[in-house]
């Protein structure tokens, strides 16, 4: 009888338990209703102001630009809370998949570092990224989902640290037989979190502070949804914190890599003058050229760099590359000091390695000269190989960075919606192309038969569509007797973005995925790689 009584006692006490957790969940999801729909409504009065705003001084060039950024911005961080709200549904419907595809890791930490490059300006925050013992650089694994776990974690640093604080970013590699455990660790001295809230921060609709309250905004899903994703990975991550002190989030994901081999064979005999005076970067070139013995000066400015290009002329050992870096001494901006060095020796290849946005200063960069981009943070085979082909290109080539010129090409776009076509229209005509339409599925599978053979370059496939939709548009053209059917790229562009909607286009027969609202810079890098 005593057990008995004790084993009841035990029972009541879990379904007390039980019943405290669902009465705090449900607090939490009241809380989180009141604060999305505060945090949802902010943004949204933002785009409708500043849209009624443009509309009202559509003559004033200043006024409506400074209300398209603003709208752009808003549209952005309301497109984020739909983002978060959307994968937690997932998670929680247990739809989610992890893809396992090629990705530079060099490329990964580059696009996080200039999504919150303007966050940190913005608040004036000490940003360091520091990289220990890393060898590989391309893995295999789900890259949309590692940078969003990065950059979930990366943002709340920024948000919940004061104006002029710290914030430092570790990457580090452990390789591990066939597999390689890549460590992300992210340390700042911000406001911190009490014991008691770090208990609970991997529930789903907690925040540190009440966004109405503290205007600190966001879904309270993104570290949620951040440890689901890491586990998903069979990764790790844990999270230490002091209130007044500060706050270091470790996550250790386990990844199958791929090893590239460094080519130089283009780079015998060739001379390199970098151009770059922060003492550690130069570090790096010497560590990384001297292991592979190439010939290179280091040099702080434009203006010793114009002198070292004259005098090597002069004794006849010109350079062949030059490479502007980061930091730059006394020298004006990077395009000024590629015009320059143009103008002293018109055959010098020019690299720009840099931690700026590419697509902002593309224009300008390539017409000044600059012929290669290698973005930081760069590692040794990125950098080797980068070289190795500008080195191995006729004189004057771009690399392919330049835009496309497309105009002896053909591309059909699929698209039902008519906001949609026309955007998509405005932003593929620039490349000079002659683009056909289709508004459905069974239009695309008659248009591409109707054409002679390699008549289409690419398609552009919406997945949503009546009559016949993308997925079964593009398995029928794979699946036709023409050869160019089995050939012809074909690209998803559709709002379904989710890593299962990616690996059914793949499975489809699609070569790619283009995620909408269309970022105009993923449209041309797809048309320069083809």
């Amino acid at each position: 009888m005593e057990d008995i009584v004790r084993e009841k006692d035990r029972e009541i006490e879990e379904l007390k338990k039980q019943l405290e957790e669902a009465k705090s969940e449900n607090k939490a999801k009241e809380v989180f209703l009141s604060s999305m729909s505060h945090d949802i409504r902010t943004p949204m009065n933002a785009i409708i102001g500043m849209t009624a705003l443009a509309k009202k001084y559509i003559d004033e060039k200043p006024r409506v630009q400074d209300a398209l950024n603003k709208i752009e911005t808003a549209s952005s961080h309301l497109m984020n809370l739909l983002n978060e709200v959307l994968d937690m549904s997932r998670i929680n419907a247990g739809k989610m998949i992890i893809s396992q595809d090629v990705f530079s890791l060099s490329d990964l930490l580059h696009e996080i570092v200039s999504m919150v490059h303007p966050l940190i300006e913005r608040r004036k925050q000490n940003w360091k990224l520091e990289l220990q013992d890393i060898e590989i650089e391309q893995f295999y694994g789900d890259e949309l989902r590692i940078k969003q776990i990065y950059a979930n974690i990366i943002t709340n640093a920024i948000k919940y640290t004061n104006d002029g604080g710290n914030i430092t970013v570790t990457i580090s590699e452990k390789v591990e037989d066939s597999s390689c455990r890549l460590s992300f660790i992210c340390r700042d001295n911000g406001i911190g979190m009490s014991k008691e809230f770090l208990s609970r921060i991997f529930l789903p609709f907690e925040r540190v502070n009440n966004s109405t309250v503290s205007k600190i905004e966001g879904s309270g899903l993104g570290m949620s949804i951040v440890k689901s994703l890491v586990e998903a990975m069979s990764g790790t991550i844990t999270v230490d914190s002091q209130v007044g002190v500060g706050t270091e989030v470790r996550v250790d994901i386990p990844l199958k890599f791929e090893k590239i081999n460094v080519e130089t064979e283009n780079l015998a005999g060739k001379r390199i003058l970098v151009i770059e005076s922060d003492s550690k970067l130069a570090d790096r070139y010497r560590e990384i050229f001297d292991q592979f013995d190439l010939a290179y000066e280091i040099v702080p400015s434009a203006a010793l760099a114009v002198s070292s290009i004259t005098e090597a002329d002069f004794n006849g050992n010109g350079y062949d590359m030059a490479i502007i870096g980061c930091v730059l001494e006394n020298s004006g901006s990077v395009t000024d000091v590629s015009s320059y060095l143009h103008k002293v020796k018109s055959d010098l290849s020019i690299v720009l390695v840099s931690d700026a946005d590419w697509e902002e200063i593309e224009y300008r960069a390539l017409r000044s000269g600059i012929q290669m981009f290698i973005p930081t943070p760069f590692f040794r085979k990125s950098l080797i190989n980068g070289l190795n082909r500008l080195a191995g290109q006729s004189k004057g080539g771009q690399d392919n960075l330049s835009m496309p010129d497309l105009e002896d090409k053909h591309i059909l776009l699929v698209e039902d919606n008519m906001i949609n076509q026309m955007i998509a229209l405005e932003i593929l005509q620039s490349t000079k192309a002659k683009i056909d339409t289709a508004e459905d599925g069974n239009q695309a599978v008659k248009a591409f038969e109707s054409s002679p053979i390699d008549y289409y370059d690419i398609i552009f496939m919406d997945i949503q569509m009546p009559v016949m939709d993308g997925y079964e548009a593009a398995s029928l053209i794979r699946a036709s007797d023409r050869e160019d059917g089995k050939t012809v790229p074909i690209y998803a562009m559709t709002a379904n973005t989710f890593a299962e909607d990616i690996a059914k286009a793949r499975s489809c027969g699609m070569d790619g995925h283009i995620a909408k609202p269309i970022d105009i810079n993923n449209v041309m890098q797809v048309l320069r790689h083809l």
